[in-house]
């Protein structure tokens, strides 16, 4: 494993918009630039933000035990009151258009209207 004490910054194009802020992503340097800062191709999803795979089993883990696992004590055990329904939970990304604007570029709202013609404002 090697550490490295600064951060480099690439930019990368994403033309079928398949991560995410917060994903793990590979990315691929482009022979040419696309522009002035894109200088790199996303190719795939590694480990997508939330849900964590281990990548030699493919079972889901939470912290450091494996969710059928945990299930097992659930079920030993009795059910937690405040414990988290992963199967119930709603998949990432289904607040798309709602609340998360991560995949709209947004822009500062410097003028408030009535007729407010500007959803993507922060």
């Amino acid at each position: 494993m090697e550490y490295f004490k600064e951060y480099e910054f690439y930019y990368a194009h994403d033309p079928e918009k398949i991560c995410k802020t917060g994903d793990l992503v590979l990315i691929q340097q482009l022979p040419e630039k696309l522009t002035r800062l894109i200088t790199h191709k996303v190719l795939e999803v590694v480990h997508p933000l939330g849900d964590i795979t281990d990548p030699i089993t493919g079972k889901k883990v939470v912290v450091d035990k494996y969710r059928e696992h945990m299930d097992e004590e659930r079920k030993l055990f009795g059910e937690s009151e405040g414990a988290f329904k992963y199967e119930k939970a709603p998949k990432r990304g289904w607040q798309e258009d709602k609340k998360d604007f991560t995949h709209r570029e947004t822009y500062i709202k410097y003028h408030v209207f009535e007729n407010d013609d500007q959803p993507y404002a922060v």
